[in-house]
């Protein structure tokens, strides 16, 4: 990508409007998949007439910007009362495990065609997007994971276990794909990204790691009970900082 520091003013606000761009959209990509799946999930079982009626929420500066007041719109109650609690697990899982899941390994492997084609927009919007998703999964499990509403709660309650077993069964798999993202696919981005620009990195780990462990890694600290909240503060207070730290670019060589 083009050198940041000896681009002119009007290509700075150029670049910097692509940006906001890339984050708004691969934002709303992930968040739209987590809900659409949801959804197309219950339609297919029956249990919702369309699968693309969701709750939209209000015309609000913050619902347009993060999305946050979009939901499912699936009614789990009725399931519960006909004794089909497994099912109601499943829809309740599908946002996270086939929306995220499936978006973030598909991502991946577009990221890396793109990288290998020589295409660094096309590769920077898809890393974003493998962002995203990868921040999706830590907002779930385990932030979200003992709380008494919401997915993760649905889940536990369709299938009678116990918050500890979506721990294990989800965020293992969901724990080594962060850590690969930082480990693997960010160290390679922004060497690929921005070769010769050692700010420009720096800048690049600093937005995957407010993204990851403050963006998505605070969605426990409000609503969703006490345990959530202190899982929430470690994502913020340690892992934040310490993967800043982990992750800092080391200084280019020298011509």
């Amino acid at each position: 990508m083009s050198s940041w520091h000896r681009a002119p003013l009007w290509r700075r606000g150029k670049l910097t409007l692509i940006l906001l761009g890339f984050l708004w959209s691969s934002h709303a990509i992930a968040y739209m998949a987590h809900e659409y799946a949801h959804s197309f999930l219950a339609w297919a079982f029956h249990a919702k007439s369309n699968p693309l009626a969701l709750d939209y929420g209000h015309l609000t500066m913050n619902n347009a910007l993060y999305l946050d007041d979009i939901d499912e719109n699936v009614d789990y109650d009725p399931l519960f009362a006909s004794g089909r609690g497994s099912l109601a697990a499943l829809i309740a899982v599908a946002g996270v495990l086939f929306g995220n899941g499936v978006l973030y390994l598909l991502s991946r492997r577009l990221y890396r065609t793109a990288k290998e084609n020589g295409k660094p927009m096309m590769a920077f919007f898809l890393f974003l997007l493998v962002m995203m998703n990868a921040g999706n999964f830590l907002s779930y499990v385990p932030n979200r994971t003992f709380s008494t509403h919401a997915d993760m709660a649905t889940v536990e309650r369709g299938l009678n276990v116990s918050p500890w077993a979506i721990v294990v069964l989800l965020g293992v798999p969901f724990a080594l794909a962060v850590w690969h993202f930082f480990a693997k696919i960010l160290p390679g981005a922004r060497r690929f990204l921005f070769p010769a620009e050692l700010p420009a990195q720096t800048g690049l780990v600093l937005l995957c790691a407010y993204a990851v462990f403050e963006f998505f890694g605070s969605s426990g600290f409000d609503r969703y009970g006490p345990a959530s909240h202190w899982i929430a503060a470690v994502s913020v207070y340690l892992l934040f900082p310490l993967s800043v730290v982990l992750c800092w670019p080391e200084p280019l060589p020298r011509d």
